[in-house]
């Protein structure tokens, strides 16, 4: 497998992915899902590569790749070099696999060791266990509970604090 920046040529995918009917309810409230807003996204990782990513996980398929899923940073403090990791998201078809815990080790090292981040940190809704086992698996460590700090589906529901300093990945 691997992981590599999204394209405009990745927009249809990234558009259906981002609004499958069992990814959706995961993803932020605020994550943007049109087409429009998710082709600026690409345009702005394109434009600022060290500030913002949107990258897209992808498996061998014959002679090609064949998209599999996304993931995303955004700079969150360039000073204490911090990215904030977010939009992971495996499209059904290649759940099972554990291309995320590999997809996410990959991401953790291009940020740390290419792109010079320090911290790496990421958010999820407290009903998102799969999400939370994976932030484990991948070497997160778990730092708090923001208690009914987001409106989601009409209740209020936690959001599980997660982060990976550069020292983790040294041991």
């Amino acid at each position: 497998m691997r992981v590599r920046r999204a394209t405009e040529d990745d927009l249809d995918f990234l558009v259906s992915l981002l609004n499958q009917q069992d990814v959706e309810p995961f993803l932020a409230a605020s994550r943007p899902r049109d087409r429009d807003s998710v082709r600026e996204e690409i345009q702005e990782s394109e434009r600022a590569p060290e500030e913002k990513g949107i990258f897209v996980i992808e498996v061998p398929d014959g002679d090609g790749w064949a998209p599999a899923g996304t993931m995303a940073f955004t700079l969150a403090n360039r000073r204490s070099r911090i990215a904030r990791l977010g939009g992971l998201a495996v499209h059904p078809d290649f759940r099972g696999r554990r291309l995320s815990d590999e997809a996410a080790w990959i991401f953790q090292r291009h940020l740390i060791f290419d792109l010079g981040f320090h911290r790496l940190e990421l958010e999820c809704y407290g009903f998102n266990e799969r999400a939370i086992r994976h932030a484990e698996r991948a070497g997160f460590v778990r730092e708090g509970v923001k208690r009914k700090a987001y409106e989601r589906h009409g209740e209020w529901v936690d959001g599980v604090l997660f982060a990976l300093i550069s020292e983790d990945l040294e041991t």
